[in-house]
C-alpha cells in the first residue's frame, strides 16, 4: 500500500505508474475522498474543542444546550467521516506500487528486456522426447491416477522422480541455509490478512483456495506467511536484514490459464518451492544490492544444476502490483524449445509491509517501514522438467545432475532400485 502523503504529492506519477501496470484505478477520486476526509477531521477536532472549553465552564442552561447541540453535530460527522474513510480505503488499497527508475515500460511480456544468459541451449543428435513421455515410460509420474484423486491437473511423482524431487528441495534449502539464510517450515493455511498484507489480495483473490473454515485459505507461496511473520510488530534496525529460506506447499487456482500446458506439470495446482524472504531497512540502495543477492542465490542454483537459463527484467504490464522491480529467472525446456518461468525476484519497498504494519525502531529512534524482498529459490516439480528434459539420453535414459546424486543415491533412471 502506498504512503497516501505520497500520493497526494506525486498524483501524476501515481496515475501514471497505474496505467503503466495496466490498472484501473480512480486516483482523481481517492484524492477528493481524501480531502474531505481531512477537512472532516479538522472541523471535528475544532468542535471537540469547543466542547471541551464548554466542559470547563460553570453550568448553565444555554451551555448545556450548546454541547448537546455540539455532541450531535460531531456525531453526525463522524458517521459520515467513517463512511468516506471506508471508501477512501477501497481505492487506497488497489493502487500499485511505483516501480523504480530502471525498470522498462511496456504493456506485456513483449517490453521485458533480456539481461544476460547462462550455459548452452541443449542440442540432441536424436529426437529429444518430452517429459511426459519419458515419465510415463519410466513410471515416474502417474496423470491418470492422478486426476483420479485429485482432479484436473493432479498427479503422483513416483520412484525415482519422488526422490529426485525431495532431493532438489534439500539441495537448495540446505545450501541456503549455509549461505546464513534462517531455515523456515511455512504454514500452508493462512488467514486472509496475510494475503491482503502481501498484495495478493484484492487482484489475485480468483487465483486463492478457500477453504470452509472460518478465514482460512491456502498460500500460493511461502512468501505470504513468511512476509506475514512480523506483522503488526516493531523490529529493531541493528537486527536488520532478516534473511529466510522458507520450504512450502504451494496452492494454486490458475484460474487465468484454462487451456494453458493441459498436459505435464508445467502449471499444476499443488506445488513445493523453496523460497528466499528478505526483511529489511528502507533504503533503497540497500534493497538493489539484496534484490541482486537474492538473484545470485537463485543462478547458483541453476549453475550448479548445469541447466542453462535466461534472466529478464520485468515490464511494467507484466508484474505484479506490489512490485518495484522485478527479475524473472527462466530455464530451457527442449520440447517446449523456449525458455519456462522457475523464479520471480522482486522488490516490495514498503508497499506490503504498510498493509502488515511492519515497522523497525532506526537509530535514530524513529519509527519507519521495513522494505521486503522475496525470491523463489527453487520451484518442483517445475525443476523436475528441465532435469529430465535437458538430461535425457538417446536411449532414453535421464542421467541425474552430480551435484544431487549424493541425495538421491543413483546417477541415471531408470536406477534398478525401483
Amino acid at each position: 500500500m502506498l504512503d497516501p502523503d505520497y500520493i497526494r504529492n506525486n498524483p501524476e506519477l501515481v496515475k501514471q505508474n497505474a496505467k503503466n501496470k495496466n490498472i484501473q484505478v480512480d486516483i482523481d477520486q481517492f484524492l477528493k475522498l481524501d480531502k474531505r476526509v481531512r477537512q472532516l477531521q479538522k472541523q471535528i477536532d475544532k468542535l471537540r474543542q469547543e466542547r471541551n472549553i464548554i466542559s470547563k465552564q460553570n453550568v448553565t442552561k444555554e451551555l448545556i444546550s450548546k454541547a448537546k447541540k455540539l455532541k450531535n453535530k460531531i456525531q453526525q460527522l463522524e458517521k459520515e467521516l467513517k463512511q468516506l474513510r471506508e471508501e477512501r480505503e477501497k481505492i487506497l488499497v488497489t493502487i500499485p506500487n511505483v516501480v523504480y527508475p530502471e525498470v522498462p515500460v511496456g504493456k506485456d511480456e513483449s517490453g521485458n528486456q533480456e539481461i544476460r544468459r547462462w550455459g548452452k541451449v541443449s542440442e540432441f543428435d536424436f529426437k529429444p522426447k518430452s517429459h511426459i513421455q519419458l515419465a510415463e515410460k519410466w513410471d515416474l509420474i502417474d496423470f491418470e491416477r492422478g486426476s483420479k484423486v485429485s482432479g484436473y491437473r493432479g498427479y503422483f511423482l513416483k520412484n525415482e522422480l519422488a526422490v529426485l524431487h525431495l532431493a532438489l528441495l534439500w539441495f537448495a534449502f540446505t545450501k541456503l541455509i549455509a549461505k546464513g539464510y534462517t531455515p523456515i517450515i511455512a504454514p500452508a493455511i493462512v488467514k486472509e490478512f496475510t494475503l491482503f498484507g502481501c498484495g495478493q489480495f484484492p487482484w489475485g483473490r480468483r487465483e486463492t483456495y478457500e477453504l470452509n473454515d472460518n478465514d482460512s485459505f491456502l498460500a500460493g507461496t511461502a512468501e505470504q506467511p513468511v512476509t506475514s511473520y512480523f506483522a503488526g510488530e516493531i523490529l529493531e534496525e541493528k537486527n536488520l536484514p532478516y534473511k529466510f529460506v522458507a520450504f512450502s506447499p504451494c496452492y494454486r487456482r490458475e484460474a487465468g490459464s484454462y487451456g494453458k500446458d493441459t498436459r505435464g506439470v508445467y502449471r499444476v495446482h499443488e506445488f513445493y518451492k523453496i523460497e528466499q524472504v528478505i526483511i529489511s531497512t528502507a533504503d533503497d540502495d540497500q534493497a538493489r544490492q539484496l534484490h541482486e543477492e537474492l538473484q545470485n542465490n537463485t543462478e547458483e542454483i541453476w549453475q550448479e544444476l548445469n541447466l542453462p537459463y535466461r534472466v529478464l527484467l520485468m515490464c511494467t504490464g507484466d508484474m505484479g502490483e506490489p512490485q518495484a522491480k522485478k527479475y524473472d529467472t527462466e530455464v530451457w525446456m527442449p520440447y517446449r524449445k523456449g525458455w519456462g518461468e522457475v523464479a520471480s525476484n522482486s522488490i516490495m519497498t514498503d508497499f506490503q509491509s504498510r498493509r502488515l504494519n511492519i515497522k523497525y525502531r532506526a537509530k535514530d529512534n524513529s519509527s519507519k517501514y521495513v522494505y521486503t524482498l522475496n525470491d523463489t529459490a527453487l520451484p518442483s516439480p517445475r525443476a523436475l522438467i528441465a532435469i529430465i528434459e535437458n538430461y535425457q539420453q538417446s536411449d532414453s535414459t535421464i542421467k541425474v545432475p552430480d551435484v544431487l546424486q549424493k541425495f538421491t543415491g543413483f546417477d541415471t533412471i531408470p536406477s534398478g532400485k525401483f
